[in-house]
This record gives C-alpha cells, sequence and structure tokens, in this order.
C-alpha cells in the first residue's frame, strides 16, 4: 500500500491546502495530488532542517498541509508574474 497510500494522502492533503488557501486554485486532481505529495515532501524537507523531524520520519497531517500551502503560495506567486 506504499504507492497507493502516498497517492491517497497527497489527494487529501492537497485538496485540504486548496480548501485553506485563499482565492480559486485551477487545479485538477493530478494537480491536486502532486500539491499533496510536494506539500508533504517539503514539510519533511523543513521540519528535518528545523529539527522537528528526526531522519527518515515523514512529516505529519498538519505538517503537510502547511508544506502544501507554501507551495501553493509559491506557485500562485509565479503565475501571477507570467
Amino acid at each position: 500500500m506504499g504507492i497507493l497510500g502516498m497517492i491517497i494522502v497527497g489527494f487529501i492533503v492537497g485538496l485540504i491546502a486548496r480548501a485553506l488557501m485563499p482565492g480559486d486554485q485551477k487545479l485538477g486532481i493530478i494537480m491536486t495530488t502532486l500539491l499533496g505529495i510536494l506539500g508533504s515532501v517539503v514539510a519533511g524537507y523543513l521540519g528535518g532542517m528545523l529539527g522537528f523531524y528526526h531522519p527518515g520520519q515523514g512529516a505529519g497531517w498538519i505538517g503537510s498541509v502547511l508544506g502544501a500551502i507554501i507551495v501553493l503560495a509559491v506557485f500562485a506567486a509565479i503565475a501571477k508574474k507570467n
């Protein structure tokens, strides 16, 4: 259930991040899932740098959602410039 679980959790995290982020994000199912997965990776990396997580430890749900919001904000800023 490794990859399938990652996809499902990524989709849920992406949906929560999109719901919490103000504005209208025009993302499909695949981009929402990738947003959640990338948010989890960002949260794990930043949490490890700040000492919240040990090496090899994954980010939790809240950290993943916060990471996805960061990714979504960066994506919105880049899209706004173009």
